[in-house]
């Protein structure tokens, strides 16, 4: 009886397992995901699908794939399914393929992925946005398919933790700017689709990877091609400008070079060693091996190129002087506008060249720059080809908004807008994209600095060690901003000249992109030394502090006293302020207020105000809808001054309600002499004047008075601290 018991539980229990395998009813999460995902593609007609409820692995939904309860797969490619695909993926808890491909989906791609994905398709759809950057979450991920949508933006630098990824396709959508340093990290990459985009830079973060399949046709990528790409067997690289950003040719075809036993000569044009052998060049239809010319054919050859050279020369003896005349006859009388400063000595046509000597930069900026070994040639030619390209931009501009900052007042000299754009952009570096790529390794992670409004800031290191920061514009600063206006901008910024100025070293304007490079400061901003970076922090006593005041008061003094017109900064505060090594205040983004204005115009004049306000920096007249001056300048360098006095920052959330706002808190303690003392940064330890103290919070009241008339101006401010030292 006993055993006959345990034979009717034996076979009940099996009946049960059974049943649960049968019936399969699928994890409510997976449910509510499916339901999600129903509704979101506007109801398909698919066999089994419900916008609620449902059992989508007992009841076989079409295009789902299961083991046990759990949906594992969705395969609906070629299905003509439209609505979008932004929600409820998430709640997947074990699917490991999603092919969506060969649709009609639009909108962006959901920011929250399963992590359990392997296959990924959306490709052949209609989706829009970035690409984004979440995708760092696929870590088991094998293959991604995003091709043929209109995915825009950059390749987000999310692929570092992707290590098994093998196949990779991002390609015909409208995807910008480098390729990202973590695609470096690819390691399983077999197969790499990116053609038909819009990418820039070199290829070089892909050339240890470990690729049997590599097409970029039709984009913009430039640089020379490493060699161990190369090598990979179905490489595709057609319609992109591979050393090709080359000087432009000479009027008239040169005369056949007669071959030479040197290995190059000064003779020869610069893109030489990238092209065909001379040999091949005489006579490319034939292809025939290369050939000793005869006596008499060098003499024929002579005669024709000295008779051509001839008729050349006459030609322009003739029209030059003519197209001057008309120029100079067309030029538009607002051109004086753009009057600057410039050498009382007429100006040479050679003396327009990027690299001429006779133009100086002004005392501490860089003219000349070490390139990387390895491809100077070719990227030196790709600058100089750039910087004339550039030239000819600025000439062509009569954008006044923009006018020319002098050099300290005594060098005034009054010449044309265009010979002074020329002089202005000759003296400060032209680097292009490539050149900046290998100088930031690809604008890694490890170099970068930080972000502001305007950009992103990474530090450079050249080929001598030497060590540059390299100001990357953002899209909507870049997008706002003409590169005539640009240009201008570039001349003006090119002309300051103060030690309290940060050094400005050149700049980038390639395929849309706008870069700003300068010098470097290695301890690093005066907001991070006030109130992040105990090291240097120790190092500010009173007297240092009283100097960094006066050094980045006499900054303002230049912008608003010397430069004509002047020059309102319009984004003045600790952060901008840098530290060279020896804590010597430097002032960045002098001049690139311009851009500021531009990019924030898209969101309205009082919020742009309104987010800048939350700083505590900004003017209260500011809020009012009033422009920035020189006297809203003038506010903001209170503010520092009140860092520099109390170790606070502008704006600090984590205090009391009541002392958020630094100026709000500080105002009425700073002509009581017993609030005065117990407001001072703890960390000068009691170690100050009573009497020095007493005059800097004298200048900060001043500074911050509320009515913009009654704040002083910069040169007063500055005498006052003179005084103090």
């Amino acid at each position: 009886m006993e055993f006959m018991e345990r034979v009717v539980w034996f076979f009940c229990s099996l009946l049960t397992l059974s049943a649960l395998f049968v019936s399969a009813d699928t994890d409510p999460r997976d449910v509510a995901a499916m339901n999600s995902l129903c509704v979101a593609l506007n109801l398909p007609p698919l066999q089994g699908w419900k916008a609620a409820g449902g059992d989508p692995c007992g009841e076989q939904w079409q295009g789902v794939s299961c083991v046990f309860s759990n949906i594992t797969a969705l395969k609906l490619s070629g299905m003509n399914l439209g609505g979008t695909f932004d929600t409820g993926i998430e709640q997947f808890e074990s699917i490991l393929e999603i092919d969506l491909s060969n649709n009609h989906i639009g909108g962006t791609i959901p920011i929250n992925l399963p992590p359990t994905l392997r296959n990924f398709s959306l490709a052949g759809n209609q989706f829009i946005g970035s690409v984004p950057s979440t995708l760092s979450s696929l870590t088991q991920l094998l293959d991604l398919s995003l091709n043929n949508n209109l995915l825009s933006g950059e390749i987000p630098d999310a692929f570092q933790p992707l290590v098994s990824l093998i196949n990779l396709d991002l390609s015909s959508n409208n995807l910008s700017d480098l390729l990202p340093p973590s695609m470096g990290s690819l390691l399983s990459l077999s197969s790499l689709h990116l053609q038909n985009n819009k990418l820039i830079g070199t290829l070089d973060v892909l050339q240890d990877l470990p690729l049997q399949d590599l097409n970029v046709e039709n984009n913009l990528f430039s640089g020379p091609i490493p060699s161990k790409l190369s090598a990979i067997p179905n490489f595709r690289k057609d319609g992109n400008p591979f050393n090709t950003t080359i000087l432009p040719s000479p009027p008239a075809p040169p005369p056949p070079q007669v071959p030479s036993p040197s290995p190059s000569s000064s003779a020869l044009p610069p893109w030489t060693g990238f092209g065909p052998s001379s040999a091949e060049k005489q006579n490319p239809s034939e292809g025939q091996k290369e050939e000793v010319f005869t006596s008499k054919a060098k003499k024929v050859i002579v005669i024709a190129a000295a008779g051509t050279a001839a008729v050349i020369l006459l030609g322009l003896c003739v029209c030059l002087p003519i197209y001057c005349k008309r120029r100079n006859a067309r030029r538009d009388p607002e051109d004086a506008e753009f009057d600057g400063y410039n050498d009382d000595k007429p100006q040479s046509k050679a003396s327009f060249h990027v690299y001429h000597q006779e133009h100086k930069a002004p005392k501490g900026l860089v003219t000349k720059l070490d390139e990387p070994k390895a491809s100077e040639g070719s990227l030196k030619t790709q600058e100089e080809q750039v910087a004339a390209d550039q030239k000819r931009t600025a000439s062509s501009s009569t954008d006044a908004s923009l006018k020319q900052c002098p050099p300290p007042p005594g060098n005034k000299v009054t010449v044309d807008d265009e010979n002074q754009m020329n002089k202005d952009l000759s003296s400060a570096r032209v680097f292009t994209i490539a050149t900046l790529q290998q100088y930031t390794n690809s604008f890694a992670e490890e170099n970068y600095v930080g972000e502001g409004s305007l950009s992103r800031v990474y530090k450079a290191e050249l080929s001598d060690g030497k060590l540059m920061a390299v100001k990357k514009l953002n899209a909507t600063a870049s997008g706002q901003v003409t590169d005539e206006k640009f240009l201008h901008l570039v001349s003006a910024i090119s002309q300051m000249n103060h030690p309290n100025i940060v050094e400005f070293v050149g700049h980038c304007i390639e395929h849309g992109h706008k870069l700003l490079v300068y010098e470097y400061c290695e301890s690093g901003t005066l907001h991070d030394a006030l109130h992040s970076d105990e090291e240097i922090d120790g190092k500010l006593s009173w007297n240092k502090r009283v100097r960094l005041a006066l050094g980045a008061a006499r900054a303002l003094q230049y912008l608003h006293e010397v430069c004509q017109p002047p020059v309102v900064h319009q984004n003045f505060k600790s952060a901008n302020i840098l530290l060279d090594f020896q804590l010597v205040a430097k002032v960045s983004d002098s001049g690139l207020g311009p851009l500021k204005s531009s990019s924030s115009s898209s969101i309205g004049f009082s919020g742009r105000h309104n987010i800048n306000s939350q700083q505590g920096y900004n003017a209260p007249e500011l809020d009012s809808g009033s422009h920035y001056t020189c006297k809203s300048d003038v506010y903001s360098f209170g503010i520092v001054m009140l860092e520099l006095l109390t170790g606070r920052k502008s704006y600090d959330s984590s205090r009391a309600r009541g002392e958020q706002y630094l100026v709000r808190w500080a105002i009425s303690q700073l002509h009581d002499i017993d609030s005065l003392a117990r407001m001072v940064d703890p960390s000068l330890n009691g170690s100050y004047p009573a009497k020095s103290l007493s005059r800097f919070a004298d200048i900060i009241s001043r500074c911050i008075q509320w009515e913009p008339e009654f704040r002083p101006a910069m040169s007063e401010v500055v005498q006052d601290l003179l005084q103090m030292i």
